[in-house]
Protein backbone atom coordinates (compact mmCIF):
# COMPACT_ATOMS: atom_id res chain seq x y z
CA UNK A 1 0.00 0.00 0.00
CA UNK A 2 1.34 3.57 -0.93
CA UNK A 3 1.44 6.14 1.85
CA UNK A 4 1.09 9.84 0.30
CA UNK A 5 -0.67 11.71 3.15
CA UNK A 6 0.17 12.56 6.52
CA UNK A 7 -1.38 14.51 9.44
CA UNK A 8 -4.10 13.50 11.46
CA UNK A 9 -6.87 16.44 11.93
CA UNK A 10 -4.89 18.98 9.20
CA UNK A 11 -3.87 16.19 6.56
CA UNK A 12 -2.01 16.71 3.56
CA UNK A 13 -1.71 14.33 0.49
CA UNK A 14 0.86 15.18 -2.73
CA UNK A 15 0.75 13.74 -6.06
CA UNK A 16 2.61 14.09 -9.47
CA UNK A 17 5.72 13.48 -10.45
CA UNK A 18 9.29 14.88 -11.54
CA UNK A 19 8.25 14.58 -15.59
CA UNK A 20 4.42 14.67 -15.33
CA UNK A 21 2.47 17.48 -16.80
CA UNK A 22 1.95 18.86 -13.13
CA UNK A 23 1.94 17.98 -9.51
CA UNK A 24 0.52 19.29 -6.19
CA UNK A 25 -1.34 18.82 -2.92
CA UNK A 26 -4.76 18.62 -1.12
CA UNK A 27 -5.02 20.16 2.08
CA UNK A 28 -7.76 18.56 4.19
CA UNK A 29 -9.01 19.72 8.04
CA UNK A 30 -7.78 23.42 7.24
CA UNK A 31 -10.27 25.72 9.73
CA UNK A 32 -12.35 27.87 7.51
CA UNK A 33 -12.11 31.68 7.06
CA UNK A 34 -8.56 31.96 6.77
CA UNK A 35 -7.42 34.64 4.81
CA UNK A 36 -5.45 33.17 1.78
CA UNK A 37 -4.46 33.78 -1.75
CA UNK A 38 -1.40 32.44 -4.24
CA UNK A 39 0.41 35.29 -3.57
CA UNK A 40 0.86 34.80 -0.17
CA UNK A 41 1.71 30.91 -1.23
CA UNK A 42 4.37 32.15 -4.02
CA UNK A 43 6.77 33.50 -1.56
CA UNK A 44 7.90 30.01 -0.16
CA UNK A 45 7.66 28.44 -3.51
CA UNK A 46 9.96 31.08 -4.98
CA UNK A 47 12.45 30.33 -1.68
CA UNK A 48 12.34 26.98 -2.96
CA UNK A 49 12.21 26.67 -6.76
CA UNK A 50 15.11 25.74 -9.06
CA UNK A 51 17.61 27.12 -11.33
CA UNK A 52 17.87 30.64 -8.84
CA UNK A 53 21.98 30.40 -8.86
CA UNK A 54 24.62 28.31 -10.21
CA UNK A 55 24.67 26.64 -6.71
CA UNK A 56 21.80 24.65 -7.43
CA UNK A 57 19.99 22.92 -10.21
CA UNK A 58 19.70 25.01 -13.65
CA UNK A 59 16.12 23.45 -14.12
CA UNK A 60 14.32 26.24 -15.03
CA UNK A 61 10.78 25.89 -13.37
CA UNK A 62 8.53 28.94 -12.27
CA UNK A 63 6.80 26.97 -9.87
CA UNK A 64 3.44 28.74 -10.13
CA UNK A 65 0.96 27.84 -7.75
CA UNK A 66 -2.79 27.69 -8.67
CA UNK A 67 -5.44 27.00 -6.31
CA UNK A 68 -8.25 25.00 -7.31
CA UNK A 69 -10.52 24.43 -4.76
CA UNK A 70 -11.46 24.98 -0.90
CA UNK A 71 -10.70 28.99 -1.52
CA UNK A 72 -14.01 31.39 -2.32
CA UNK A 73 -13.47 35.16 -2.00
CA UNK A 74 -10.28 34.89 -0.53
CA UNK A 75 -10.92 32.42 2.61
CA UNK A 76 -10.58 29.17 2.93
CA UNK A 77 -13.88 27.26 3.36
CA UNK A 78 -13.13 24.69 5.28
CA UNK A 79 -13.50 22.13 2.15
CA UNK A 80 -10.38 20.50 0.62
CA UNK A 81 -7.76 22.70 -0.76
CA UNK A 82 -6.30 22.15 -3.69
CA UNK A 83 -3.24 23.16 -4.92
CA UNK A 84 -1.36 22.69 -8.32
CA UNK A 85 2.40 23.30 -9.90
CA UNK A 86 2.83 22.75 -13.59
CA UNK A 87 6.29 21.20 -14.78
CA UNK A 88 7.40 23.45 -17.77
CA UNK A 89 10.70 22.77 -18.09
CA UNK A 90 11.40 18.63 -18.30
CA UNK A 91 14.54 17.05 -19.92
CA UNK A 92 13.02 13.39 -20.46
CA UNK A 93 15.52 12.31 -22.95
CA UNK A 94 18.39 13.38 -20.23
CA UNK A 95 17.34 10.04 -18.58
CA UNK A 96 17.65 7.77 -21.17
CA UNK A 97 20.40 5.55 -19.75
CA UNK A 98 18.89 5.43 -16.62
CA UNK A 99 15.82 3.58 -17.96
CA UNK A 100 18.43 0.55 -18.52
CA UNK A 101 20.68 0.84 -15.64
CA UNK A 102 19.76 1.72 -11.40
CA UNK A 103 21.33 4.77 -10.50
CA UNK A 104 23.26 4.20 -7.44
CA UNK A 105 22.64 6.33 -4.34
CA UNK A 106 18.94 6.66 -6.11
CA UNK A 107 15.77 4.35 -5.36
CA UNK A 108 15.98 3.03 -8.50
CA UNK A 109 15.81 -0.02 -7.98
CA UNK A 110 14.23 -0.24 -4.82
CA UNK A 111 11.06 1.20 -6.89
CA UNK A 112 11.81 -1.11 -9.24
CA UNK A 113 11.40 -4.05 -6.75
CA UNK A 114 8.40 -2.84 -5.27
CA UNK A 115 6.33 -2.05 -8.08
CA UNK A 116 7.73 -4.19 -10.80
CA UNK A 117 8.03 -0.79 -12.44
CA UNK A 118 9.69 2.52 -12.10
CA UNK A 119 9.38 5.71 -13.65
CA UNK A 120 13.07 6.47 -14.58
CA UNK A 121 12.46 10.53 -16.42
CA UNK A 122 13.96 12.11 -12.74
CA UNK A 123 12.49 9.59 -10.47
CA UNK A 124 9.12 10.29 -10.74
CA UNK A 125 8.02 10.29 -7.30
CA UNK A 126 11.56 9.63 -5.74
CA UNK A 127 12.85 13.05 -6.88
CA UNK A 128 13.05 16.16 -4.86
CA UNK A 129 11.29 18.16 -7.14
CA UNK A 130 8.13 16.27 -4.80
CA UNK A 131 8.97 18.96 -2.48
CA UNK A 132 7.61 21.81 -4.66
CA UNK A 133 3.82 20.69 -3.10
CA UNK A 134 4.99 20.46 0.54
CA UNK A 135 6.57 23.44 0.70
CA UNK A 136 2.77 24.83 -1.07
CA UNK A 137 1.10 22.90 1.77
CA UNK A 138 3.17 23.79 4.32
CA UNK A 139 2.38 27.80 3.11
CA UNK A 140 -1.42 26.84 4.03
CA UNK A 141 0.10 24.83 7.58
CA UNK A 142 1.28 29.01 8.89
CA UNK A 143 -2.00 30.04 8.91
CA UNK A 144 -3.21 28.34 11.38
CA UNK A 145 0.13 28.45 13.78
CA UNK A 146 0.34 32.67 13.87
CA UNK A 147 1.39 32.56 17.23
CA UNK A 148 4.33 30.47 15.63
CA UNK A 149 7.27 31.91 13.92
CA UNK A 150 9.66 29.73 11.84
CA UNK A 151 13.33 29.93 10.72
CA UNK A 152 15.41 27.73 8.61
CA UNK A 153 18.51 28.00 7.35
CA UNK A 154 21.85 25.89 6.63
CA UNK A 155 24.48 25.49 9.07
CA UNK A 156 26.91 22.51 7.60
CA UNK A 157 27.88 21.92 3.59
CA UNK A 158 30.53 19.32 3.21
CA UNK A 159 31.70 19.25 6.58
CA UNK A 160 32.51 22.42 6.90
CA UNK A 161 29.84 24.43 9.77
CA UNK A 162 29.05 28.00 10.73
CA UNK A 163 30.28 29.59 13.64
CA UNK A 164 27.35 30.04 15.79
CA UNK A 165 29.13 33.21 17.73
CA UNK A 166 28.85 34.91 14.29
CA UNK A 167 24.94 33.86 13.65
CA UNK A 168 23.36 36.76 12.14
CA UNK A 169 19.81 35.89 11.01
CA UNK A 170 19.32 39.06 8.48
CA UNK A 171 21.98 36.73 6.56
CA UNK A 172 19.99 34.03 5.65
CA UNK A 173 18.03 36.06 3.07
CA UNK A 174 21.63 37.61 1.63
CA UNK A 175 23.22 34.64 0.31
CA UNK A 176 22.27 31.64 -2.06
CA UNK A 177 23.06 29.13 0.89
CA UNK A 178 20.63 30.06 3.49
CA UNK A 179 23.55 30.66 6.19
CA UNK A 180 23.21 33.19 8.78
CA UNK A 181 27.25 33.00 8.52
CA UNK A 182 28.45 35.50 6.18
CA UNK A 183 32.07 33.56 6.19
CA UNK A 184 30.59 30.44 5.99
CA UNK A 185 29.16 31.27 3.00
CA UNK A 186 32.01 32.85 1.38
CA UNK A 187 33.76 29.64 1.89
CA UNK A 188 30.82 27.60 0.63
CA UNK A 189 31.17 29.49 -3.01
CA UNK A 190 34.20 27.69 -3.46
CA UNK A 191 33.17 24.33 -1.44
CA UNK A 192 29.87 23.88 -3.68
CA UNK A 193 31.37 25.41 -6.70
CA UNK A 194 34.56 23.14 -6.99
CA UNK A 195 32.10 20.16 -6.29
CA UNK A 196 29.90 21.00 -9.06
CA UNK A 197 32.94 21.33 -11.45
CA UNK A 198 34.32 17.72 -10.94
CA UNK A 199 30.86 16.75 -11.55
CA UNK A 200 30.44 15.27 -7.57
CA UNK A 201 28.28 16.39 -4.81
CA UNK A 202 28.06 17.66 -1.16
CA UNK A 203 25.83 17.01 1.89
CA UNK A 204 24.30 19.36 3.88
CA UNK A 205 22.87 19.89 7.76
CA UNK A 206 19.89 22.17 7.97
CA UNK A 207 18.98 23.39 11.43
CA UNK A 208 15.18 24.46 11.90
CA UNK A 209 13.58 26.80 14.68
CA UNK A 210 10.52 27.45 15.66
CA UNK A 211 9.74 29.95 18.28
CA UNK A 212 6.45 31.26 20.24
CA UNK A 213 5.03 26.97 20.06
CA UNK A 214 3.04 26.91 23.46
CA UNK A 215 3.87 24.50 25.90
CA UNK A 216 0.97 21.48 25.72
CA UNK A 217 1.25 20.71 21.83
CA UNK A 218 1.92 16.94 21.42
CA UNK A 219 1.10 13.87 23.66
CA UNK A 220 2.68 11.17 24.95
CA UNK A 221 3.87 7.86 23.58
CA UNK A 222 1.78 6.99 19.65
CA UNK A 223 1.33 11.36 19.15
CA UNK A 224 4.56 12.69 20.21
CA UNK A 225 5.44 16.08 18.78
CA UNK A 226 9.08 15.14 18.50
CA UNK A 227 8.36 11.42 16.91
CA UNK A 228 5.64 13.58 14.17
CA UNK A 229 8.15 15.72 13.58
CA UNK A 230 11.29 13.11 13.08
CA UNK A 231 8.69 11.06 10.56
CA UNK A 232 7.77 14.26 8.78
CA UNK A 233 11.20 15.67 8.36
CA UNK A 234 12.18 12.14 7.03
CA UNK A 235 9.92 11.45 4.63
CA UNK A 236 11.67 14.32 2.59
CA UNK A 237 13.94 12.69 -0.53
CA UNK A 238 17.94 12.64 0.60
CA UNK A 239 16.84 13.14 4.16
CA UNK A 240 18.94 10.68 6.43
CA UNK A 241 19.21 11.76 9.71
CA UNK A 242 16.97 13.96 12.25
CA UNK A 243 17.59 15.75 15.71
CA UNK A 244 15.90 17.10 18.22
CA UNK A 245 17.30 19.52 20.44
CA UNK A 246 20.99 18.11 21.10
CA UNK A 247 20.06 14.93 19.55
CA UNK A 248 22.94 12.53 19.01
CA UNK A 249 25.15 14.74 21.38
CA UNK A 250 23.25 14.20 24.27
CA UNK A 251 24.42 10.90 23.96
CA UNK A 252 27.95 12.40 25.07
CA UNK A 253 26.86 14.51 28.25
CA UNK A 254 25.88 13.66 31.93
CA UNK A 255 22.64 13.76 33.45
CA UNK A 256 23.55 16.83 34.88
CA UNK A 257 24.62 18.53 32.41
CA UNK A 258 21.91 17.54 29.73
CA UNK A 259 19.15 18.59 32.04
CA UNK A 260 17.00 21.84 31.31
CA UNK A 261 16.74 23.34 34.87
CA UNK A 262 14.16 25.56 35.52
CA UNK A 263 13.34 28.61 38.04
CA UNK A 264 10.10 30.29 39.11
CA UNK A 265 8.60 32.86 35.98
CA UNK A 266 6.25 35.37 35.60
CA UNK A 267 3.37 33.09 34.39
CA UNK A 268 5.22 29.45 33.63
CA UNK A 269 8.87 28.30 34.73
CA UNK A 270 11.50 29.46 32.85
CA UNK A 271 14.01 27.35 31.33
CA UNK A 272 18.27 27.86 31.63
CA UNK A 273 18.73 25.68 28.99
CA UNK A 274 17.15 23.89 26.14
CA UNK A 275 19.13 20.52 25.37
CA UNK A 276 15.75 18.98 24.92
CA UNK A 277 14.89 21.42 21.60
CA UNK A 278 11.93 22.46 23.14
CA UNK A 279 10.06 18.94 23.55
CA UNK A 280 9.72 17.11 26.56
CA UNK A 281 7.60 13.70 26.75
CA UNK A 282 6.71 14.11 23.52
CA UNK A 283 4.71 17.45 24.76
CA UNK A 284 6.19 20.87 24.23
CA UNK A 285 7.60 23.26 26.81
CA UNK A 286 7.02 26.54 25.43
CA UNK A 287 10.85 26.74 24.29
CA UNK A 288 11.98 26.67 20.80
CA UNK A 289 11.41 23.91 18.84
CA UNK A 290 14.80 22.72 17.50
CA UNK A 291 15.15 20.00 14.77
CA UNK A 292 18.40 19.51 12.45
CA UNK A 293 18.36 17.71 9.30
CA UNK A 294 21.24 15.62 7.52
CA UNK A 295 21.03 15.62 4.01
CA UNK A 296 22.94 13.67 2.16
CA UNK A 297 25.07 14.24 -0.73
CA UNK A 298 22.81 14.32 -4.33
CA UNK A 299 23.39 10.86 -5.68
CA UNK A 300 23.16 12.65 -9.43
CA UNK A 301 26.39 13.08 -10.15
CA UNK A 302 28.96 13.25 -13.28
CA UNK A 303 31.61 10.83 -11.79
CA UNK A 304 30.81 7.47 -13.19
CA UNK A 305 29.55 4.24 -10.87
CA UNK A 306 29.79 1.05 -10.63
CA UNK A 307 26.00 -0.61 -10.65
CA UNK A 308 24.00 -3.09 -12.98
CA UNK A 309 21.55 -3.03 -15.60
CA UNK A 310 17.74 -4.66 -14.57
CA UNK A 311 18.56 -8.15 -16.13
CA UNK A 312 21.37 -8.29 -13.90
CA UNK A 313 24.58 -7.49 -15.89
CA UNK A 314 27.57 -5.46 -14.45
CA UNK A 315 28.04 -1.59 -15.73
CA UNK A 316 28.94 1.74 -15.02
CA UNK A 317 26.54 5.01 -15.34
CA UNK A 318 27.04 8.41 -14.73
CA UNK A 319 24.05 10.46 -14.38
CA UNK A 320 23.58 13.51 -17.02
CA UNK A 321 20.82 16.65 -16.53
CA UNK A 322 20.69 19.38 -14.58
CA UNK A 323 20.66 18.22 -10.90
CA UNK A 324 22.36 20.20 -7.41
CA UNK A 325 25.32 20.27 -6.39
CA UNK A 326 23.43 20.19 -2.95
CA UNK A 327 20.38 19.43 -2.55
CA UNK A 328 20.15 20.40 0.97
CA UNK A 329 20.35 24.20 -0.16
CA UNK A 330 17.29 24.19 -1.22
CA UNK A 331 16.25 21.49 1.73
CA UNK A 332 15.41 24.95 3.77
CA UNK A 333 12.06 25.58 2.68
CA UNK A 334 10.78 21.83 2.74
CA UNK A 335 12.10 21.36 6.74
CA UNK A 336 10.36 24.92 6.87
CA UNK A 337 7.21 23.41 5.50
CA UNK A 338 7.28 20.04 7.58
CA UNK A 339 7.75 21.88 11.02
CA UNK A 340 4.89 24.38 9.85
CA UNK A 341 2.79 20.92 8.84
CA UNK A 342 3.27 18.79 11.89
CA UNK A 343 3.07 22.53 14.34
CA UNK A 344 -0.53 22.70 12.68
CA UNK A 345 -2.07 19.28 12.87
CA UNK A 346 -0.49 18.89 16.52
CA UNK A 347 -2.40 22.63 17.37
CA UNK A 348 -5.22 21.17 16.41
CA UNK A 349 -4.62 17.48 18.19
CA UNK A 350 -4.31 19.47 21.22
CA UNK A 351 -7.40 21.91 20.73
CA UNK A 352 -9.78 18.77 20.15
CA UNK A 353 -8.99 16.70 22.97
CA UNK A 354 -8.08 19.74 25.38
CA UNK A 355 -10.19 22.70 24.10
Amino acid sequence: MSMNTSGRVFRFSTWGESHGPALGAIVDGCPPGLAISEEAIQPFLDARKPGQNKFTTQRREPDQVKILSGVFEGQTTGTPISLMIENTDQRSKDYSDVARAYRPGHADYTYDAKYGFRDYRGGGRSSARETAARVAAGAVARLVIPEVTICGYVSEIGGDAIDPTAFDPSEITRNPFFCPDAAAAKRWEDLVGKARKEGSSLGAVVECVATGVPAGWGAPLYAKLDADLAAAIMSINAVKGVEIGDGFAAARLRGEDNADPMRPGENAPEFLANHAGGIAGGISTGQPVVVRTAFKPTSSILIPQPTVTREGEATELATKGRHDPCVGIRGVPVVEAMMALVLADQKMLHRAQCG
